[in-house]
């Protein structure tokens, strides 16, 4: 198992990244001492060792990364840790689920996670749900079929409530940091998954998320290659922010407040590139080490179809394992063909999770 701790509606990331000033060199030179008197048994002056070496160059000062931004992501160090069960919430003959919390960067999170009945140590995925107005969420809201269908399947489920909903602590923040904060919620879930001390399989271990969750799994991807094995996305919205912010954020009248305060911390798309692509996770796609599978449908009119096979063919050019299962008919909910999508979730994760 490859473990790296290291380091918009719909995009999600975090604050962080700094560089050590680089050092110039002295414009002054000693003055040179007097030159010794020549030797009467040597007639030519050995070379200096000195001077034959190359002069080592100043290194440029490494500038840091936005701290609104992927690169930035990468460069944090997680903590996530301290998973704790609370009220069991659903049970059946082959599961139950619970909600809990955890503790990741200074907040306390909460979530659902089901578990399958047995003595395990079962696989696990993380889920990312998509866009819920946070003054409406509850707990474990959005991904409740997949959450029970991964447990029946004898996989633990960990459903993330990211910050600001349900229990989870509010930042208030809001939408300014472009939700670059659940991308964060999520790695830190997945240690706090493999921290527990429950019935967890850490050596097997996917993230999956749907709609603006599948674009905080492409984060999750490229800001910490080889946390897991394997990312799972059904309908997502586009690994290009830009086109997020465009459908979601920019022509609602609703939301040029956001826009006025996107516009004053980052600048606009069209003022701005290089911001907008620092938190796209196409730009970073080559970052990524795990096989991704993208679920969509043909008649997706939330999340346009034509996203996710421009994503898979920039992912497929920058080396990355990624297939791409289209579902004719299909809209953005998955309503007739959810079980199919989810059988095939389960070959491929039974593939890549071993």
């Amino acid at each position: 198992m490859k473990r790296l701790l290291a380091a918009a509606a719909c995009c999600v990331f975090v604050l962080g990244g700094c560089t050590d000033p680089g050092s110039e060199p002295s414009d002054a030179s000693p003055n040179p001492a007097p030159a010794p008197e020549a030797s009467d048994e040597a007639t030519t002056a050995a070379p200096s060792d000195a001077a034959t070496e190359p002069t080592e160059q100043p290194t440029e000062p490494t500038e840091p990364p936005h701290p609104v931004s992927l690169p930035a992501l990468s460069a944090k160090e997680y903590d996530g840790a301290r998973l704790r069960l609370g009220t069991e919430v659903y049970s059946t003959s082959t599961q139950r689920q619970y909600e809990v919390t955890y503790r990741g960067s200074g907040l306390t999170l909460s979530g659902r996670i089901a578990i399958p009945e047995g003595d395990g140590p079962f696989p696990a995925i993380v889920l990312a749900h998509g866009y819920i107005d946070p003054a409406y969420y509850v707990n474990g809201q959005g991904m409740t079929r997949e959450r029970e269908w991964f447990a029946n399947q004898g996989y633990i489920a960990l459903h993330v409530d990211y910050r600001n909903h349900a229990g989870s602590d509010d930042t208030r923040i809001g939408e300014a940091d472009l939700r670059m904060g659940y991308t964060e919620d999520v790695i830190n879930a997945v240690l706090a998954l493999r921290a527990w001390d429950g019935p967890v399989d850490d050596e097997r271990m996917a993230v999956g998320g749907r709609s603006m969750g599948g674009g905080v799994v492409y984060n999750v991807l490229v800001a910490q290659p080889g946390l897991v094995d394997a990312g799972v996305v059904w309908a997502p919205v586009s690994s290009d922010a830009v086109d997020n912010y465009e459908r979601w954020i920019a022509h609602d009248p609703g939301r040029q407040d956001i826009v006025g305060a996107i516009d004053r911390l980052y600048g606009l798309p069209r003022d701005n590139p290089e911001f907008w692509d620092g938190i796209s996770a196409r730009t970073y796609f080559d970052q990524i080490t795990e096989p991704v599978l993208i679920h969509h449908g043909t008649l997706d009119d939330t999340c346009p179809l034509r996203w996710s096979r421009e994503t898979a063919r920039l992912m497929e050019r920058d080396g990355v394992d990624v297939t791409l299962a289209e579902y004719p008919g299909e809209g953005h909910a998955f309503g007739p063909q959810f079980f199919a999508s989810m059988e095939r979730t389960g070959r491929y994760l039974r593939q890549h999770l071993r």
